[in-house]
């Protein structure tokens, strides 16, 4: 039997008062900066991810005065970031809450492959790790595991959006198991424009394989859900479908990449037999591919001591940043991207990259972080966030 739901429990609701603000930048994984009735304040960000296609500046943000820790003392940060507006609706970023939020649902029978479970217990330790839920159903216990996921584009959800050895390591402890009912890892998904989830192979590769291998031993649920401008929970959640066809075939170590190299003076270059350049200072974005080892072609490109010996290699070299983009597929991209973002960004040296192929050049530039362009992060989400076969 069920148990009975105490509505006061089990309905979530943001108690805290939800001020409107707008985001400036990101000094480190924990805090951003953005302007509150004017004034420039410091906010908690309790979402360590990158979410370099959420947070631009000007985006609106949701922010609240920051609570009491223990002792009841304060952060040191006034406020905490709730959520951050994209394309008119919020995305909640409190992966503190995102717990409290499935709780709720689990209680009101609204997952549907958990419609006949119940919570007993919050917080569970077992072995060496601490799981979020200790579930009971028909009187047998598991464990479930939670995931917020705030990656989406083209109408795909993807997790995560930064390398987790934490999530890879909750995924071999719930398989190896062996319990039924088995152990459950429930990825919610803070946006309803979505119609597939996906592990982000591009991002963390070691985790996306982990996942796909312990889908017979962990029951795996995508959960998508929307927030209303008041930070209330939108009527309905449904599952989402998870393409594992298409992912045995693209989670490999292959594909093209994208190097974003940031010059903050002006370098005169000699690039090997393509002659010297003078480089502006800026953002230079370079195109290739690895049809195998492409993690190890991606790590030799971001260190600098090495043989130098494609064109990159040498504007590496006087590069005062380098952040690599893979994009995993089982078919080359190379040419089809550098011809996309062409269109986007300013076109580097001719011949750049592309003495083997037909493109006028592999090396694109910007005067600015195309990491902060919208445009650009919709263009990489068509590559990255494929809608499976």
């Amino acid at each position: 039997m069920r148990q009975a739901i105490n509505p006061l429990e089990s309905r979530f609701s943001i108690e805290q008062n939800v001020l409107p603000a707008e985001f400036v930048d990101r000094p480190n994984r924990f805090v951003v900066r953005c302007r509150l009735q004017g004034r420039l304040v410091r906010a908690f960000m309790p979402n360590p991810g990158r979410m370099h296609e959420l947070l631009f500046p000007g985006s609106r943000l949701y922010i609240t005065a920051s609570p009491a820790v223990s002792g009841g003392s304060v952060r040191r940060t006034r406020y905490t970031a709730l959520a951050v507006e994209r394309d008119g609706r919020p995305i909640f970023l409190q992966t503190h809450l995102a717990n409290q939020v499935v709780r709720s649902l689990v209680l009101r029978g609204e997952v549907p492959s958990l419609a006949s479970a119940h919570v007993v217990g919050s917080e569970v330790t077992s072995g060496h790790s601490r799981f979020d839920f200790l579930l009971a159903d028909e009187g047998r216990q598991s464990y479930l595991e939670v995931k917020s996921c705030t990656l989406f584009g083209n109408r795909v959800a993807m997790f995560p959006d930064a390398i987790t050895e934490r999530g890879r390591k909750h995924l071999l402890e719930l398989g190896a198991m062996q319990s039924e009912p088995v152990p459950t890892v429930l990825f919610l998904v803070h946006t309803p424009d979505v119609d597939w989830f996906m592990p982000d192979f591009h991002t963390d590769l070691a985790f996306s394989q982990t996942l796909l291998a312990m889908r017979h031993h962990v029951r795996i649920i995508a959960l998508s859900i929307g927030w209303r401008s008041d930070l209330s929970l939108e009527p309905g959640v449904r599952e989402l479908p998870i393409p594992w066809n298409y992912l045995e075939r693209e989670v490999e170590d292959r594909g093209a990449y994208l190097l974003i190299l940031r010059l903050r003076r002006r370098r005169s270059v000699t690039v090997g037999k393509l002659g010297r350049f003078l480089f502006e200072p800026g953002f230079y974005v370079y195109i290739g591919s690895a049809m195998a080892n492409l993690s190890a072609r991606v790590a030799r490109h971001v260190r600098k001591r090495k043989q130098l010996h494609w064109h990159v290699d040498y504007l590496r070299q006087v590069a005062d940043e380098v952040v690599p983009l893979p994009v995993r597929a089982s078919r080359r991209l190379e040419c089809l991207i550098a011809t996309e973002f062409g269109a986007l960004l300013d076109l580097g040296p001719a011949g750049f990259g592309s003495s083997d192929c037909n493109c006028r050049t592999h090396l694109l530039f910007s005067p600015t972080n195309p990491l902060e362009n919208r445009d650009f992060h919709q263009q990489l989400q068509q590559f990255r966030m494929a809608h499976p076969d």
